[in-house]
């Protein structure tokens, strides 16, 4: 029994954690099977849309069958939030990220995306969701971890140095590279530029639409019912711009091949099962704490990219990995610490509520000593040291004679 209380409260307190990294294992398969997808010719598109189609019919009927009698009134405004996040995270940032990740490659554009923790940092600071004080010692970990991260992010991309061979490097390909012929090795200056200049782009949509999640989560609490809206608006939108940028029938045919399991697997577990997760979070740690994550997917994909798209990893790339992860442990000390102090007040408001007879007494106490100060007291001593009126004097009667 103490085993399992012990596991019972280690599970507890890290679940949050544990979902979030497993979240980033499902983003980084999203990035090498998306990556082989786009370079086998699907367009980006096409792929959003049905990316959305997928998630929206996995996650509505649990948000039909789970939360139909708990569904908040949809009021004008919170229609509009509905569709700004499926403007800006459907359309806005997966249509700039897949367009980047065609020019670049996997490992680079998750490098870009570790951008994603300070912009939503700055973004929540601005918003007043954060609170920046840098007297405390928790928030100066919060910023430096940031910057940290961000340095770490740049110098990846800005410093390859010499290539590292893998252990298993030899094995997997021991002469012949498998990667696609549109890798970062054979992307041009300008398409390596263009590329870079999407993805920035796209990780600023990315980091406005977990703001905005957050703001709407407060007044619509129905997640599943939250994220089957927007996975189904963020696909009426990704028609109508594919329609216009896409005039291709042939563009629109998939079978049964690796375009569909890429529309497929990041419908279902990148945009449904992470939205969810991610507003479940986000309510009890806020949109900082989630995407203090993203510099892991990076380290994954580095990984998965060598075994599976015969991708090199560099010097700087390992040296750029442990300073995001430095940052990234700064940022989440920081967080905790925070929680911790928010737990430790709640106690003393607490106690307060209870010793609410003493708190009462003090407030006469109090009155009191306010009403010497006005002057009360003086009139009260006045009226004590006031002669008492005397009563009459006595005339004694002589009482008369009885024979």
């Amino acid at each position: 029994m103490e085993g399992k209380g012990w596991v019972g409260r280690f599970l507890e307190k890290a679940k949050l954690y544990i979902a979030m990294i497993c979240l980033q294992f499902g983003h980084a398969g999203m990035n090498i099977i998306t990556k082989v997808s786009l370079d086998g010719g699907m367009s980006h598109y096409v792929l959003v849309v049905y990316r959305h189609s997928f998630a929206t019919v996995a996650i509505a009927p649990f948000a039909l069958l789970l939360e139909r009698k708990v569904w908040p009134k949809i009021t004008f405004t919170i229609f509009l939030q509905l569709f700004f996040l499926g403007l800006l995270g459907p359309v806005i940032d997966q249509n700039l990220y897949y367009a980047g990740l065609k020019f670049t490659s996997p490992t680079y554009a998750c490098a870009l995306s570790n951008m994603l923790p300070a912009m939503t940092f700055v973004m929540a600071v601005i918003c007043r969701m954060e609170k920046l004080d840098l007297m405390k010692i928790r928030c100066q970990a919060k910023v430096v971890g940031t910057l940290i991260t961000v340095c770490g992010a740049m110098l990846m991309t800005l410093y390859k140095g010499d290539a590292i061979n893998m252990v298993w490097s030899k094995y997997i390909h021991p002469r012949q590279s498998y990667a696609p012929q549109a890798t970062a090795a054979h992307a041009t200056q300008e398409d390596w530029i263009k590329g870079s200049i999407l993805l920035i782009i796209a990780t600023l949509a990315w980091a406005s639409f977990f703001i905005l999640q957050a703001i709407t989560l407060r007044k619509y609490t129905a997640q599943l019912s939250l994220t089957a809206l927007v996975c189904f608006l963020g696909t009426l939108q990704s028609i109508g711009v594919t329609l216009v940028m896409e005039h291709k029938r042939d563009a629109w045919v998939i079978g049964w091949d690796m375009n569909l399991l890429a529309a497929a697997y990041a419908g279902i577990v990148s945009s449904g099962i992470a939205y969810y997760v991610q507003g479940l979070v986000m309510q009890k740690r806020g949109p900082v704490f989630v995407t203090s994550f993203s510099p892991l997917m990076m380290i994954i994909v580095a990984i998965m990219g060598s075994f599976i798209l015969a991708e090199k990893i560099f010097v700087g790339g390992v040296l750029g990995a442990v300073l995001i992860v430095i940052g990234l442990y700064a940022v989440l000390w920081g967080k905790c610490k925070e929680k911790r102090e928010g737990e430790i007040l709640e106690p003393e408001k607490g106690a307060t509520g209870n010793n609410q007879n003493v708190t009462e007494v003090d407030d006469i106490e109090a009155k009191f000593v306010e009403l010497e100060k006005n002057g009360v007291k003086k009139l009260f001593v006045l009226a004590v040291s006031a002669p008492m009126p005397q009563p009459p004097p006595m005339i004694a009667i002589e009482a008369p004679k009885l024979n």
